[in-house]
């Protein structure tokens, strides 16, 4: 049996007060006008949300991955594409933390533990799957390193203040690309944001393109050591990523539940609620059961990841798993609500627009099928 620490349950209350205060009452505005909320970013940051799991002595919380994912499910309940933003921005905030020297420690995770944005930046127009195939560049001239290329599909692209970038820095000797990753800052003279996307869901974050016109940054600012961008991309995606995604469908599975419950038991047909009909309860039974598998799945691999043990498949399943739940959810929880369902008065036509976008993100459905697949074969 899944069961919270007292401190886990007294943070999920924390968190949950300050949503249904600060951003529940903007989520539909937020969604319409398809904007960042950044001033509550700063506002997280003073209750400790966005640096949870970083030790206190670089300005975290201290707490862990499961803690993450209850910030991350409590605001993906009324807000998705705000709670995305928290997660693009806690793979920056991983990736500095878990590769990064103790100066690039000391330097950066203070500042995104209190309310600077962090982006991760490795998918480029040539596919998000490609990792190997990135054409950026990057390129020692005169002891700095010159970055050159563009990023897209970018969460946090147009508010994020500290950039985790990976850039090809050259080849290996069986001539495979080496890839290498630098933290680059917000306002640093080349980077500049491009096109910002206008997408069908998760519309609470920034989404676009990120340019790098000869963006200069010193020796310094290279995260590990030069050929590890895939082992600190891929591991950032896998875990953080994968991890985050689960809990915000977990999010949007818990408002389809209960929007589905709230309006059967409202909604009165034939002189008796509409939660007299089997066929209505078969709908709520399903949407129960889906949010907890997901719920199982996603909080067993935060606690695999607390314990410091490999929870890459599990991260996986979890991803796979709660974002196709979530568009089904969402789907019969319109069904459920016939013409209603689909006014935007309601929250549930939003769900399912968030849960179809959240689908791509960090790893379709079906690369998560392959690494499910392929840690199986290799056991």
């Amino acid at each position: 049996m899944l069961k919270f620490t007292e401190q886990q349950e007294l943070l999920r209350k924390v968190v949950r007060d300050f949503v249904e205060s600060e951003i529940a009452p903007i989520a539909q505005k937020i969604d319409e006008e398809d904007t960042c909320p950044v001033e509550l970013f700063k506002k997280m940051g003073d209750l400790g949300f966005n640096g949870v799991f970083v030790p206190e002595i670089y300005g975290g919380t201290g707490l862990g991955y499961t803690e993450l994912a209850i910030i991350a499910e409590e605001i993906a309940r009324y807000a998705a594409g705000f709670s995305m933003g928290l997660v693009a921005h806690t793979m920056a905030v991983y990736a500095i933390m878990t590769w990064g020297s103790e100066e690039q420690k000391q330097k950066y995770l203070p500042r995104l533990c209190s309310g600077s944005f962090g982006a991760l930046s490795v998918t480029e127009p040539g596919g998000g799957s490609d990792f190997m195939g990135q054409k950026s560049t990057g390129r020692l001239v005169e002891n700095d390193w010159v970055l050159n290329g563009r990023k897209c599909f970018i969460t946090n692209s147009h508010c994020m203040e500290v950039n985790v970038v990976s850039v090809r820095t050259g080849e290996d000797s069986k001539g495979r690309p080496q890839l290498s990753v630098f933290i680059v800052e917000g306002d640093t003279p080349g980077q500049t944001p491009g096109r910002k996307e206008k997408k069908a869901g998760l519309r609470g974050s920034f989404t676009g393109d990120i340019n790098l016109d000869n963006v200069r940054v010193p020796q310094d600012s290279l995260l590990g050591k030069p050929g590890d961008g895939a082992k600190i991309g891929l591991g950032t995606l896998g875990e953080m990523g994968r991890g985050g995604t689960a809990s915000v469908a977990l999010g949007i599975l818990r408002g389809c539940l209960e929007e589905s419950v709230k309006f059967a038991k409202e909604r009165v047909i034939y002189a008796k609620p509409l939660s007299n009909l089997p066929n209505i309860q078969f709908i709520i039974a399903e949407n129960r059961t889906d949010y907890e598998a997901a719920r199982l799945l996603t909080y067993n691999a935060t606690g695999l990841k607390d314990a410091g043990k490999p929870c890459f498949s599990e991260y996986a399943m979890a991803k796979f798993f709660a974002t196709e739940a979530a568009v089904r959810a969402a789907k019969r929880t319109i069904d459920l609500m016939g013409g209603y369902g689909v006014i935007t008065d309601y929250p549930v036509s939003r769900y399912l627009r968030d849960a179809v976008t959240m689908i791509p993100a960090c790893g379709t459905s079906h690369v998560m099928q392959v690494i499910i697949a392929g840690g199986e074969l290799k056991k």
